[in-house]
């Protein structure tokens, strides 16, 4: 890693999620359980600790053991701003949106940019979004 990732707490639905971002983002992901660390703070099924790595969107996250507070962000978000071409943007979008809350479409504004927010059904908040070709 060249940079900081973010290491989402999910409560109970860490296998789904990182899922998930992998079909959205594609990339590698990595899976491994509270059985394989030899954890007993949780069902052995869960998920200890996953990597999705290798693609445009890196994350790291596990499933909240007991006592530890899952995943709510505010005040903060995940940004696509220019990180691939627009139509690959607007696919990315639309599939964040899937059971998830737009809160602003992904359309122009009166800056001249395209972007909009939306917060995906696993609670994380995404700006997506790109400059226009002149």
């Amino acid at each position: 890693m060249t940079g900081p990732v973010l290491y989402v707490s999910f409560p109970g639905t860490a296998r789904q999620a990182l899922e998930f971002y992998a079909e959205v983002f594609g990339g590698d992901l990595e899976l491994h359980t509270f059985e394989e660390f030899s954890r007993t703070d949780g069902p052995p099924e869960a998920i200890a600790h996953g990597i999705l790595s290798g693609g445009p969107v890196s994350l790291f996250g596990s499933d909240a053991a007991p006592g530890e507070v899952p995943v709510h962000i505010e005040g903060a978000m995940l940004s696509l701003l220019g990180s691939a071409e627009p139509e690959m943007l607007h696919r990315w979008f639309d599939r964040l949106a899937e059971g998830g809350t737009v809160l602003d479409p992904l359309a122009s504004t009166p800056w001249g940019s395209v972007d909009g927010q939306v917060v995906d059904r696993h609670g994380l908040r995404w700006l997506v979004g790109y400059e226009p070709a002149p």
